[in-house]
């Protein structure tokens, strides 16, 4: 049990991330490198089954390896090695180890086969993103105390929901659950918190584009994605997650629509990825958990891939907001063309990563006969293909020029890692076998039928007529777009300072109080027992004496009335 443990892949991870601390030049490029492939490694060669353990008389499930933990954990993995390979010129340490950490709370989630063991790694995960979004620069430290108190908030109700489900079950695996009692609400609502569901969505577009351009790229992959793994571990086929998933998809791309900045713009689409999980999720059958899991798989490359090219835009730019750049593509090829590999990608175009796993979602929802969710999941589809498949590279890279940018392909490191992740996104895409053979249910699914690929391009073919019709409308804006995240950034702010106020007063008014006592009490220890004070200066002895004698008289009179 002690050598599996140890052999994890996301004990390597954290052994990496250790070495980082103290390493410098190419070792650190090495090790970098090297311990997110060997956790690729230890994955595709870790023994299905279990490793178990006890703690303070709990059953734990440290590593728990079936179909579904596999395929996370090799895409974890891999997103890793290509967040690396884009950050190998990145100066900053912490980050980088970091990053490493977080990957390994990834892993250590995917493969924990208890709630204990879950929740230590999903804390490690969410104390190295904080550090991440710190390491953005100074601009960062308000977005990551933000994150820090959402992704706590939602630790606390999973410890809470986690506790209350060991009180009353005695059991700490990791089983299907019905949202029947308050631990297990508790934990729902943990979980989607971190998936980015309503009210606290916001905390992913306050909190990725105010990190750095390479740090965006690990949280891109990590967080949302390991919520929707153990959402389809614990709550499959819970009706009220296609709702709340498909409203998530639906902000997302009304939001991408009115943001001008790129970074903020996928974030946004994110979210809006998340929520077709989520309602995947939801409808719960084999095919929609098999598309949830191939279209996480997809995403987290696709995804990765576009945050790549909005790093890279910013790293050589300057710039992340729309209205500031343009015509890119000519300083720029080798981002320009990744850019479109992964808008084809995210748009679901055929022969991509997109088209062979979100259509499976979509065909589960008209399998279950949901012609409501299979609708909305076409509109959020053709959201997606006209804001993150066609805005954002045309107006980065091929719209009108701005002056003064000066610009071009960012270092080798950075360009190989997108050319991989594009690659890879046209591999799925066009030999999707290899990805469906490790897929949780058995897959019957064939993407490349006549009514598939007709559908995709009569929905790609509107969105692109909508977009060339409203392409003055699209146009980004200077300015902020407000989300639910001002209920606690105004209000919540005003609450804090008046509260501050309150309290100050109070303790003010306290001290002054004790003070004013205190000066009290010492005047009159000081009029009495002073120097010159009735008990504190020399008697005479004549005096003395008429007082002892009256006392014993006062004394004597007592006793003989009594």
């Amino acid at each position: 049990m002690t050598t599996s443990l140890l052999t994890s892949p996301a004990s390597a991870l954290l052994v990496g991330a250790l070495a980082l601390l103290f390493t410098r030049g190419i070792a650190h490029k090495i090790i970098l490198l090297g311990f997110p492939v060997l956790a690729l490694i230890l994955v595709f060669h870790a023994p299905t089954g279990s490793v178990t353990a006890n703690y303070l008389g709990y059953a734990l499930t440290p590593i728990r390896a079936d179909a579904l933990a596999l395929l996370f954990g090799a895409v974890f993995a891999l997103a890793a090695f290509l967040g690396a390979l884009f950050a190998l010129d990145r100066s900053s340490t912490l980050e980088l180890s970091s990053a490493l950490v977080y990957a390994a709370g990834a892993l250590g989630v995917v493969f924990a086969g208890d709630w204990i063991t879950l929740f230590v790694w999903w804390e490690i995960m969410a104390i190295a993103s904080t550090l991440i979004v710190v390491c953005g620069g100074e601009k960062a430290y308000r977005p990551a105390f933000r994150y820090a108190l959402v992704h706590f908030l939602g630790g606390v109700l999973l410890m809470a929901g986690i506790a209350g489900e060991i009180a009353m079950s005695g059991n700490t695996t990791i089983t299907s659950l019905k949202p029947d009692s308050w631990p297990r609400w508790l934990i729902l609502a943990g979980l989607l918190v971190n998936a980015g569901a309503p009210p606290f969505w916001a905390w992913v577009s306050d909190a990725y584009p105010a990190s750095s351009w390479s740090g965006m790229v690990f949280l891109s992959v990590f967080t949302t994605k390991t919520a929707a793994y153990v959402l389809m571990r614990a709550f499959p086929g819970v009706e009220g997650l296609i709702w709340i998933g498909l409203v998530m998809a639906v902000y997302g791309i009304v939001y991408a629509a009115l943001e001008n900045d790129i970074r903020r713009l996928l974030a946004f689409v994110i979210v809006s990825q998340m929520g077709i999980k989520v309602a995947g999720v939801g409808i719960g059958t084999p095919l929609a958990l098999n598309g949830v899991a191939a279209h996480s798989a997809a995403a987290v490359i696709y995804t990765a891939l576009l945050v790549m090219v909005a790093g890279s835009v910013m790293r050589q730019t300057g710039k992340t907001r729309m209205s500031d750049l343009g015509s890119l593509a000519a300083a720029m090829p080798l981002t320009a063309f990744a850019c479109m590999i992964g808008a084809l990608a995210i748009a679901a175009f055929p022969l991509t990563s997109g088209f062979v796993s979100k259509s499976m979602i979509v065909d589960a929802a008209a399998k279950q006969h949901l012609p409501g969710v299979w609708i909305a999941l076409l509109a959020v589809s053709a959201g997606v293909v006209l804001h993150a498949g066609l805005r954002l590279p045309w107006l980065v890279f091929f719209g009108a020029p701005k002056p003064r940018i000066a610009a071009g392909d960012p270092p080798q490191s950075m360009r190989i890692a997108m050319a991989l992740a594009a690659v890879l996104c046209m591999v799925i895409g066009i030999v999707p076998d290899g990805l469906y053979v490790m897929l949780p249910h058995q897959v019957t699914y064939v993407p490349y039928t006549a009514s598939h690929v007709l559908v995709q391009l009569q929905l790609l073919s509107f969105a692109a007529l909508t977009f060339y019709l409203m392409r003055d409308l699209l146009k980004p804006q200077p300015g902020i777009t407000l989300d639910l995240d001002w209920l606690y950034r105004r209000p919540g702010a005003w609450l804090a300072c008046g509260f501050d106020d309150l309290t100050a007063g109070a303790w003010t008014r306290l001290v002054s109080g004790i003070n004013s006592k205190a000066a009290w009490l010492h005047d009159l220890l000081v009029t009495h027992h002073g120097p010159t004070g009735t008990f504190g200066r020399t008697w005479p002895t004549g005096t003395m004496a008429f007082w002892t004698t009256f006392l014993l008289g006062a004394f004597l009179l007592i006793a003989a009335l009594g």
